[in-house]
């Protein structure tokens, strides 16, 4: 049998699987890219998944915080653990409601590529520089649409699905819902959101999926952080479970495991042969419960006002560095590492100030604390 023939009966074989997925799920063929390509052996979203997991960025999450900086203890989660917990959660649940595996993973792989260092505490800092150099919000979530659209691969970006980079913009799991259904868009539609998102982060809440695997993911992301949050305050010695009300651990349980567990088990319930994703009332209030928990135990006190006000320190001391150098064209300054690595499309039509950002926002925790004592502290 020809190499061809082989290709087009194992193609087949993978799109006649999707026969058996739900009239709810997003199918491969309905795929939208944003630049036409050649396509292999690999259906649509599963090329996007592994196109994520080649990126520099995803490898840089094995460094980035997730809740807790300057940690010393090997067992506390990385962005790298919550990651790989969102895209088993949203698996697990794409797989009884019968909708696309693929489509899930690549979101969930690619969500949080964004992430500064310092975790949310620096994308706030970095948000407010953003702010008054360049009149635009930064968050995460968009960050992480930048990131895949336009500056992996040298500046050319990974050309993923509208369906994933949507996934992706839209998963933010600080937003918790009883219900998440997908709305209809095209990509002139998610250009719009995108844009606007960045004039104005406040309609950042306004964002729903175009896909119910979105809206998998978007739950799956709470799933993914709610319990195993708790599990690494335990184990640094910040809370004790048992201070946890019992009106939720009654609901959800006490461990990530049994929290997991549950809520994926509530969701499959409520959702099984249906166009939405939705909890039951009980659970529901138990995660909303649960997340104030956790904002007022773990979230407010994961790092002291010494270490705030030391990360705005860096951070805004390495932005005046970096716009220095390559406004002076300091070819030595460690930002040209970056920069010549670029296209020539991305170094001509990029802001300065744009470009620093970008710099800054993908450095892992190690690095910009490398960076800091090399420009600023052993300067003094």
């Amino acid at each position: 049998m020809k190499e061809e023939q082989i290709v087009k009966q194992v193609i087949d074989q993978m799109e006649k699987n999707e026969t058996t997925f739900s009239k709810y799920a997003t199918k491969s063929n309905e795929a939208i890219r944003l630049k036409e390509e050649k396509r292999d052996i690999r259906l649509n979203f599963a090329r996007d998944a592994d196109r994520i997991l080649h990126t520099l960025t995803y490898t840089r999450y094995i460094d980035k915080t997730q809740v807790y900086s300057d940690i010393t203890n090997d067992h506390i989660s990385k962005r790298m653990t919550h990651v790989q917990f969102v895209s088993k959660a949203s698996r697990t649940i794409a797989r009884a409601l019968g909708l696309n595996e693929d489509l899930c993973e690549a979101i969930s792989l690619g969500h949080d590529v964004g992430h500064t260092p310092f975790g949310h505490n620096g994308e706030y800092i970095l948000s407010d520089i953003s702010k008054k150099v360049l009149s635009k919000s930064f968050a995460h979530n968009l960050n992480s649409v930048r990131v895949l659209k336009e500056l992996e691969n040298s500046g050319k970006g990974c050309n993923l699905t509208l369906q994933v980079l949507d996934g992706i913009m839209c998963h933010n799991g600080e937003l918790v819902m009883s219900k998440y259904a997908p709305v209809k868009k095209d990509i002139n539609i998610f250009l719009e959101e995108y844009n606007k998102c960045m004039q104005d982060e406040n309609n950042i809440k306004k964002l729903r999926p175009m896909t119910l695997e979105g809206c998998v993911v978007r739950i799956s992301d709470i799933i993914g952080y709610i319990g195993k949050d708790i599990e690494d305050a335990q184990e640094l010695g910040k809370i004790d479970t048992k201070q946890i009300p019992e009106n939720i651990t009654r609901e959800l349980g006490t461990t990530n495991a049994e929290i997991m567990n549950n809520i994926i088990m509530d969701i499959i319930k409520n959702s099984f042969n249906k166009p939405y994703i939705e909890m039951s009332r009980e659970i529901f209030n138990a995660v909303v419960d649960l997340k104030k928990f956790n904002m007022e135990n773990i979230y407010k006190k994961s790092a002291t006002e010494e270490q705030l006000k030391l990360y705005k320190k860096i951070f805004n001391n390495l932005y005046d560095v970096y716009l220095e150098a390559l406004k002076n064209k300091n070819y030595k300054n460690d930002i040209y590492l970056f920069l010549n690595n670029m296209c020539n499309e991305y170094k001509n039509n990029t802001q300065t100030e744009q470009i620093v950002i970008d710099f800054i926002s993908g450095m892992t925790d190690r690095y910009i604390e490398l960076q800091y004592n090399k420009y600023i502290k052993n300067k003094h």
